[in-house]
C-alpha cells in the first residue's frame, strides 16, 4: 500500500513540475516578443523590411494584344466527282501547283456520247419536220395545232439533248481556282462515285489567319490593323493585315472573330498551323505601366502598395493591359509614386520599409 502511494506521489510530482516549465517558457516568449516590439517601436527612419521598387513615369506604350489564332488556306475545296463512272485519265501530279480551269480527271462518257447522238439524231428529224409543217402552214395545208405539235416535239428533242451534253460535261472535272493539289486517293481505271474525294486543292497564297479578340476590344479592332506571329515550324516572324471582321460577338465565348491576310509566296507556311498572333492597337501617351508582380488581387479588385515617409501604403489600383513582363495602370497611381515590387507577403499596413529602387 504504502508502495503505491509513493508511486502516486511521484507521477503527482511530476506533472506539476511540467506545468511549472510550461509556464515559465512561455512567460519567456511574452517578454521576449515584447522586447521586440518595443525595438521595433523605436526604429528609425533607416530601419524596416529590405524591399525592391519601381519609380512610377509615363511612357507611350501601344497597346497590343497576345493571342493565338490558327492558319487556313485562302481557298480550299474536297474535289469530288458529279457522275459515277470508271476513271480514263488523271492529269494531275500530286502535290503540284494547278491553275484554274486545268483538266484534273476525265470518267467514261462513251455511254452518254452515244446518248447524245441518238438525240441529235431524233432532234434533226423533228427540225426537218417542223420545218415541213411551217411550209405547209403556210399554205393552208394543216391547222395551226398541227404545227404547234410539230414545233413542241422540236423544242423537247433540243431539250433532252442539252440534259445529256451537262451530264457529259460532268465527266470532266477541272480546277475552279489555281491553287497546290494534295494527295489522290484514286487511280486509272477505277470505279468512281460522288462520295469519293477525289484529292484537295487549297490556294495558299495568301494564306487567312482565324484569331478570336475578347469582347472588351472590340472598339480597338479596325480593319487594316497589323498583326505580327510567329509558328512552331520557323523561327522568323511574319506579317499580315486584318482584312474581315465578324459582325456579332460569339455569345458562348464573348468575343469577336477576326481574320487576316498573310502574304505566302514561297509556301513556306501550311493551313492548318498553329500560330502566336499579336494584334496592334491603339498608341497611348503618357501611360504607366508597372511590373506584373507589384499587383496584389484583393476580393473588390486589385492593389498594390507604394511607399510614402518610409511607410507601405495599400492603394487600389485599376488595370488594364497587361504584356508578358509590365501591366498597364489606369487609375490609382501617379508619376512618382514608388511601387514595391517585392515583400508583398510580407508588408503591412503602415509597415516600415527600406526600399531599393530598381529599374523597371
Amino acid at each position: 500500500m504504502k508502495l503505491r502511494y509513493i508511486f502516486y506521489t511521484l507521477i503527482v510530482l511530476g506533472l506539476a513540475y511540467l506545468i511549472y516549465y510550461r509556464i515559465s517558457a512561455n512567460k519567456k516568449l511574452e517578454n521576449s516578443g515584447q522586447g521586440g516590439a518595443a525595438v521595433g517601436k523605436g526604429a528609425g527612419p533607416g530601419k524596416g523590411l529590405q524591399v525592391e521598387g519601381v519609380v512610377v513615369s509615363a511612357i507611350d506604350f501601344t497597346n497590343g494584344l497576345e493571342l493565338t489564332g490558327a492558319l487556313e488556306a485562302n481557298e480550299s475545296v474536297a474535289l469530288l466527282s458529279e457522275v459515277s463512272g470508271l476513271v480514263t485519265k488523271i492529269n494531275f501530279t500530286e502535290g503540284s501547283n494547278v491553275t484554274k480551269g486545268t483538266l484534273l480527271v476525265k470518267i467514261n462518257d462513251r455511254d452518254i456520247q452515244a446518248q447524245l447522238a441518238d438525240a441529235l439524231t431524233k432532234e434533226k428529224l423533228s427540225a426537218t419536220n417542223e420545218n415541213r409543217s411551217r411550209q405547209l402552214l403556210d399554205k393552208g395545208a394543216i391547222s395551226q395545232e398541227e404545227y404547234d405539235t410539230s414545233l413542241a416535239d422540236l423544242q423537247s428533242l433540243k431539250s433532252q439533248s442539252q440534259l445529256i451534253r451537262a451530264q457529259l460535261a460532268k465527266t470532266v472535272i477541272y480546277a475552279p481556282f489555281s491553287g497546290k493539289i494534295g494527295l489522290r486517293s484514286i487511280s486509272v481505271g477505277e470505279y468512281l462515285t460522288p462520295s469519293t474525294t477525289i484529292a484537295n486543292l487549297s490556294s495558299i497564297n495568301p494564306l487567312k489567319i482565324s484569331f478570336s479578340v475578347p469582347e472588351k476590344y472590340i472598339g480597338q479592332i479596325k480593319l487594316n490593323s497589323d498583326i505580327t506571329f510567329t509558328t512552331d515550324g520557323f523561327s522568323k516572324t511574319f506579317s499580315g493585315k486584318v482584312f474581315a471582321i465578324e459582325p456579332g460577338i460569339n455569345t458562348q465565348t464573348r468575343t469577336l472573330q477576326i481574320k487576316a491576310l498573310v502574304p505566302n509566296p514561297d509556301n513556306e507556311l501550311l493551313p492548318g498551323s498553329f500560330a502566336k498572333v499579336k494584334l496592334s492597337l491603339s498608341t497611348i501617351k503618357d501611360a504607366i505601366l508597372i511590373p506584373n508582380q507589384a499587383i496584389i488581387p484583393v476580393l473588390k479588385g486589385k492593389t498594390v502598395f507604394v511607399t510614402r515617409n518610409g511607410k507601405a501604403q495599400q492603394v487600389p489600383v485599376e488595370a488594364g493591359t497587361r504584356t508578358a513582363d509590365n501591366i498597364l495602370i489606369t487609375s490609382g497611381l501617379k508619376v512618382g509614386d514608388t511601387v514595391l515590387t517585392t515583400g508583398a507577403m510580407a508588408v503591412k499596413q503602415d509597415s516600415p520599409v527600406k526600399v531599393t529602387v530598381v529599374k523597371n
